[in-house]
């Protein structure tokens, strides 16, 4: 049975698009952004662990170091103006920027370096473990990071390149936030987190006006950005599932940008005047798992025949088409260590034997827990087809994003159809993800999806993802990541099936637009109206 919840057209404030609505057009000093932004569980970057919380605490918050709008392929300087390494001594050493304030206007100080890293650490929320494998806890943070003046010391434990911890501190949740304003917001303890669901206190070119969940999201330029002042004063994200109503308001000029568009309503935008399509290669995998605290889903069999179970080749070519590619390993193609081989094809027959050779009983009912929104309902219908030729037959549950992925943190889920994008860039992040799990008790969360599908992978799966991270030999570690996606291919309970493209329908006058390949290199401050 499909179950499919229908989110109405969510509006915009009326302060913000009254002018919009006469005019038909949106004011040249406001991007207005039509996007599905239900996934998001929290804005706070101790906590947003979700695509569309990434592209805001991007788009409001800095980093020390960061892959920047103006090239997002290259580490560069940000709050921090140089570092120096002591590879012998596992030290990083860095210089702050001088002049910078946060939102508030508190200037940025040392100590605000090192009471964000405190704090994302001390509430251990899902993101917190990118900070704490440097071998950083609530209890030694303060003498792994040290501040005197604008210099900030950056000790760390491990076996591991310099570059990874560089890539680390360049991710989400290392990013700055103002403490003084933070903290004198804490309400029972909670070091300010509520008040972050709500407020922005970063040094980003673009500060928080508003945010209703699953409604709109409002952000105000910050004229003084250190990189300078956005052309954008305003950016407007509507929050809108429906594809043809993301495709109507464009083309009637009411929004500037559509970012959730199905391949037929791309293929509709062709030829119409004033709107182009841009495309984005993303390094997010898609991929079905199987929950080991079910019964019925713990032979290895039916793992296996699930990967002989997916239409890949049909779903690309159709509905998926130009937005996702066959990709079946899970670490995303482009980058340096990934495995392109796919040695999985849709064919039943294989499928329908593998289990009866391993005497599974049929058929096995499974809920499929999916987003309500394209293309992961088309993806769940032609998955729902195509397994029962196997004899698993799913039942789509569907709900908004955030409510999925509520249920598959909680390991409540049975079968889940999701995506996973890197939480840094390098392989580790998603080979932590999927080949490795430290404890799989439930009151040891972790967020990786071996955790939350409750799966233990082999003792060797184990010991070699951590040997890849400490591996100084650039590529002998790149074949070992190799090694590990073969391996996951072969013994894990995951079907992976693509690598995202992104596509993105906007008015022809949008200039400067950057979508990087994950949601943490998704920049507004570039964005003009010619």
């Amino acid at each position: 049975m499909f179950h499919f919840k229908t989110s109405l057209l969510a509006g915009l404030m009326a302060s913000t698009l009254a002018v919009a609505s006469v005019q038909a057009a949106t004011p040249d000093n406001m991007l207005v952004v039509a996007q599905n932004i239900d996934d998001i569980v929290t804005i706070d970057p101790a906590s947003a662990y979700e695509f569309s919380s990434g592209e805001y605490v991007a788009n409001t918050y800095d980093t020390l170091v960061r892959y920047d709008a103006a090239d997002t392929t290259v580490l560069a300087p940000a709050l921090a103006t140089e570092w120096r390494v002591d590879a012998d001594n596992k030290t990083v050493t860095f210089t702050l920027r001088e002049g910078v304030t946060f939102h508030s206007g508190n200037p940025l100080r040392g100590e605000d370096v090192v009471g964000s890293w405190k704090r994302v650490v001390s509430l251990d929320k899902a993101p917190a473990f990118i900070l704490t494998q440097l071998g950083w806890t609530p209890d030694n943070i303060e003498q792994m990071v040290t501040a005197e003046g604008n210099t900030v010391t950056v000790r760390y434990e491990g076996d591991f390149a310099p570059s990874f911890v560089l890539n680390v501190l360049a991710a989400r949740p290392a990013s700055i936030v103002d403490m003084q304003t933070v903290m004198a917001n804490e309400v029972d303890g909670d070091m300010g987190h509520a008040w972050m669901n709500q407020n922005s206190a970063g040094t980003g070119p673009f500060a928080l006006q508003s945010y209703r969940p699953a409604e709109i999201l409002t952000l105000q330029a910050n004229p003084d950005y250190y990189q300078g002042a956005p052309a954008m004063e305003r950016v407007v994200i509507q929050h809108n599932p429906e594809g043809a109503s993301q495709r109507l308001l464009l083309e009637n000029g009411d929004v500037d940008m559509a970012k959730n568009l199905d391949p037929n309503q791309i293929a509709g935008l062709d030829g119409v005047d004033g709107v182009t399509v841009e495309t984005y290669p993303q390094a997010a995998v898609h991929w079905v798992s199987f929950n080991q605290k079910v019964d019925t889903l713990t032979d290895p069999a039916v793992w296996e025949a699930a990967r002989y179970l997916v239409d890949y080749d049909g779903m690309a070519s159709s509905l998926l088409k130009g937005q996702m590619k066959v990709h079946q390993a899970f670490w995303p193609d482009g980058f340096p260590g990934a495995l392109t081989d796919t040695p999985f094809s849709y064919d039943p027959a294989k499928a329908q034997q593998i289990l009866a050779e391993a005497g599974v009983d049929l058929p096995i009912n499974v809920t499929l827990d999916v987003i309500s929104a394209p293309p992961f309902t088309d993806m769940a219908q032609s998955l729902q087809a195509s397994f029962a030729e196997g004899g698993i037959n799913l039942e789509i549950v569907a709900g908004t994003g955030a409510q999925v992925i509520t249920k598959y943190r909680a390991r409540t889920h049975e079968a889940m159809l999701l995506y996973w994008g890197p939480d840094f860039m390098d392989p580790h992040s998603n080979a932590k993800a999927f080949a490795f799990n430290a404890d799989n008790a439930d009151d040891k969360y972790a967020s990786t999806t071996t955790w939350r599908n409750a799966w233990m992978p082999p003792a060797e799966m184990n010991q070699k993802t951590m040997a890849a991270l400490a591996e100084q030999d650039a590529e002998a570690r790149l074949a070992m990541y190799r090694e590990l996606q073969q391996e996951t291919q072969a013994k894990a309970p995951f079907v992976i099936m693509f690598q995202a493209i992104k596509q993105v329908a906007m008015r022809d006058a949008v200039t400067g637009f950057v979508n990087g390949a994950t949601s943490d290199y998704v920049f507004y401050r570039l964005v003009e109206k010619e």
